[in-house]
């Protein structure tokens, strides 16, 4: 682990040697998070003094940006040392941040093995199973026996992602069976491979969501899982920490457009990566505002007349968004993980508009009673319509909340595009438009005080 002196101090010159010796005898995760860390003027310096393993290792943990300002600064010998050995998923990873100038230098460096393999990945859309996996895979052929097998593994594939699962393919690559390591080493060395491998194979094809892959190696308990083409040919697997990427990757970006925001936003992030985040949805969101403030115009003159309205009216808009709010995000994260599905609509549906009559009920006579706090002894009528609405209100919001985004599921559209703020905008203008009407109607029609 990293020391706090290290966490703390940046580069000294007169320590490199023993900085130099801690850098290489520490975990590469560990190394990548302090040279990330470290002011941009430094990080080369701190990469230069890894050994080549070491630094191999430690280039893959390091953030993209990072990677790439590295590649600028480092000798073009040592980056494609790197990038070759790299494995050819996050090679693919790397290279759709690079400028096409640096990738094609770099490609143009690569053995024709690796060239072959990024490209090959690079070919598919972003975001699907073959985006995302790797060629480095262990095969072999029906006819082999067990120690046959075992002896392919120790000659040719000590680099490959994984050995937990062989694959079994014939002659034309198709995926036919799958083998576990522990299966080969427990088992006597003359038996076929055909006779031990089960032809009971989860896999997935390359145009695959890369969510679903994720969901289905969930569902199974799998460490890796293949990938094959539309010809049922082995083509790929993904890994445990693929999927582990993968699910971060999708919980981000739920979680950044449930509150408006875009693109690859972190904590850290420059301010101007921020503002050019930040600044679309904000000014998206205030044009939808002015679809609820539009809604309100043609009021002022009632808002005018029984005043408490306006100490009201804001707790319509909260109460109410939030109640949207909650439905959706439940609704979001079950069909993000595979809990339901839009033939669940009707049941969601169902639990959630029981729960919202007991949640409207209760925010109701508190809305009953804050109004008739803060009303005027003649515009205490007020309290009755705003419970009524302020009810209303949430039972459109849990229905929105589910509805929204199972019907976007439903039309194979990311359900968490339907974000926070446009609920509470949608909200907002049903339940203004609906609760000054009413009192508009009991003012002009029904002549009560105000």
């Amino acid at each position: 682990m990293l020391t706090q002196e290290m966490r703390d101090s940046m580069i000294d010159v007169a320590d490199l040697n023993q900085l130099k010796w801690d850098l290489n005898h520490l975990q590469p995760v560990d190394v990548g998070e302090y040279i990330s860390k470290l002011p941009t003027n430094q990080r080369a310096i701190a990469f230069r003094l890894l050994n080549k393993a070491q630094a191999i290792d430690v280039f893959e943990y390091l953030p993209t940006e990072v990677q790439e300002e590295l590649i600028n600064s480092l000798h073009d010998v040592q980056v494609v040392q790197i990038v070759e050995a790299m494995s050819p998923d996050e090679r693919a990873e790397l290279f759709d941040e690079l400028p096409a100038g640096v990738i094609k230098r770099l490609l143009q460096e690569l053995s024709p093995e690796q060239r072959q393999a990024t490209a090959t990945i690079l070919g598919y859309p972003e975001g699907t199973a073959g985006r995302v996996m790797t060629t480095e895979y262990v095969r072999l052929r029906e006819g082999l026996t067990v120690g046959e097998a075992l002896s392919k593994i120790r000659r040719q594939d000590e680099d490959k992602e994984t050995i937990y699962y062989a694959y079994v393919t014939d002659d034309n690559r198709t995926l036919v069976r799958v083998v576990s390591l522990r299966q080969l080493l427990f088992t006597f060395p003359d038996v076929l491979i055909r006779d031990i491998a089960s032809d009971r194979v989860i896999k997935v094809r390359t145009e695959t969501p890369q969510e679903e892959v994720a969901q289905i190696m969930k569902r199974y308990d799998l460490i890796a899982i293949p990938v094959v083409d539309r010809e049922d040919r082995l083509v790929g697997i993904i890994t445990i920490d693929d999927v582990v990427d993968i699910l971060e990757e999708e919980a981000t970006e739920d979680i950044q457009k449930l509150a408006g925001v875009s693109g690859d936003e972190a904590a850290l992030s420059s301010p101007l990566l921020t503002i050019r985040n930040r600044l679309p949805w904000l000014l998206g969101i205030m044009a939808l505002y002015i679809g609820a403030a539009s809604a309100i115009a043609p009021f002022q003159s009632v808002i005018a007349a029984v005043p408490v309205l306006a100490v009201i009216m804001p707790i319509f808009s909260n109460t109410g968004g939030t109640v949207g709010i909650q439905a959706l995000t439940v609704t979001i994260r079950g069909l993000g993980v595979g809990e339901v599905t839009p033939k669940d609509t009707l049941k969601i549906l169902r639990k959630e508009l029981i729960a919202g009559l007991g949640t409207a009920l209760a925010l109701c006579l508190t809305m009953i009673l804050l109004s008739l706090i803060w009303a005027r002894p003649q515009e205490r009528w007020v309290a009755l319509v705003a419970g009524i609405v302020m009810a209303s209100n949430t039972m459109v919001a849990v229905t929105l909340g589910t509805l929204l985004p199972m019907g976007l599921k439903r039309l194979k559209l990311d359900p968490a595009l339907v974000s926070g703020p446009l609920v509470t905008t949608m909200l907002d203008t049903i339940g203004f438009l609906t609760f000054l009407s009413l009192i508009s109607v009991a003012l002009n029609v029904l002549h009560l005080p105000s």
